[in-house]
């Protein structure tokens, strides 16, 4: 057992010094190349273990027919508790992913506007095909193995390297780091573009050269990494950590962006009592047992920071010089 943790410890810690140093040397260049690179061992691995499983499983229509007919089901009761939370687990990756910055950062980094639209709608299609690749690896497991006990995240790749060859293992756990690695070097870049360019720089009231926001935007690279490296040594489940990050965009990020875009009378005060407002709550409410998600509760705080805090200190207008 400490031989196994002691491995799984320096891929960590080998992962992250490699994610590091190419974000850092390379910065949105080396991710984009990067991430098409990884996306097509990614896509790769996923296709050929959906084959491999799904024969050993006896086909799809097999597979499909063996999932009980309610996991099929798309909509929620008539009750109100169950509406409410089939309604928040969509906003979580639906709503919540919207502010993240990596996806700006994409956006903004193409060639030109139309460019970016195709991206945003291929893109979209691709993650809704691909994202069905997992769910049916998933399905195959529970077909193969239904008595299948411990840690539900060590199940598939436990079962892969019991019952797979070796070049299915070698594109299994290549396609698996090829995602976290890709994962991990956008959620990196994306909070240290935020601090030099949307905090440090316009709070520190100084003119930066080109030289020197690259500078503070590369030790912004290595801050951010030493601190997701350290919050992924103390956390074990991965999905938990999607999770949180994304219901934490949600309940912090998403108002301020869509009301500082569909509302005229948006401040920077009401953005700012919005994220603290929306956080904060968050961060009370997952210590509370409540009938509802904690980010409901959490979204209307942040709602109502944005608000009133638009409507108590609007913004001042700039009067132009004559």
């Amino acid at each position: 057992m400490w031989l196994r943790a002691h491995r799984f410890g320096s891929v960590w810690w080998g992962s992250a010094i490699i994610v590091t140093f190419y974000t850092y040397i390379g910065g949105m260049w080396a991710i984009s190349v990067t991430d098409f690179f990884q996306s097509i061992v990614t896509i790769l691995g996923l296709i050929v273990l959906a084959i491999v499983l799904g024969t050993k499983a006896g086909g799809v229509a097999n597979v499909i027919n063996q999932v009980p007919e309610q996991n099929f089901k798309f909509f929620p009761d008539g009750n109100a508790r169950e509406i409410i939370g089939w309604i928040a687990a969509w906003s979580v990756l639906g709503l919540g992913s919207l502010p993240s910055q990596d996806v700006f950062q994409r956006a903004m980094s193409s060639r030109n506007a139309n460019v970016a639209v195709r991206s945003c709608y291929i893109a979209a299609v691709i993650y809704l095909v691909i994202a069905m690749l997992p769910l049916f690896i998933s399905l195959c497991t529970k077909y193969l193995y239904p008595d299948l006990a411990g840690d539900a995240q060590l199940a598939l790749p436990s079962m892969v390297m019991q019952h797979t060859g070796l070049a299915v293992q070698v594109l299994f756990f290549g396609s698996l780091m090829s995602a976290i690695m890709s994962t991990t070097s956008s959620a990196i870049l994306a909070p240290a573009a935020i601090l030099a360019e949307n905090l440090i720089r316009p709070l520190s009231k100084r003119t930066y050269t080109d030289q020197q926001m690259l500078s503070l935007t590369r030790l912004s690279v290595l801050i951010f990494a030493v601190v997701a490296t350290i919050m992924a040594c103390l956390r074990s489940n991965i999905y938990e950590l999607v999770g949180e990050s994304s219901i934490l965009s949600l309940v912090s990020l998403f108002v301020p962006l869509v009301f500082g875009l569909y509302w005229k009378r948006a401040s920077s005060v009401g953005a700012v009592l919005s994220i603290i407002g929306g956080g904060g709550a968050w961060f009370i409410f997952v210590n509370v047992k409540l009938s509802v998600p904690e980010l409901v509760p959490s979204t209307i705080v942040s709602v109502i920071g944005m608000i009133a805090g638009s409507l108590l200190f609007p913004e001042k207008e700039k009067v132009s010089p004559i």
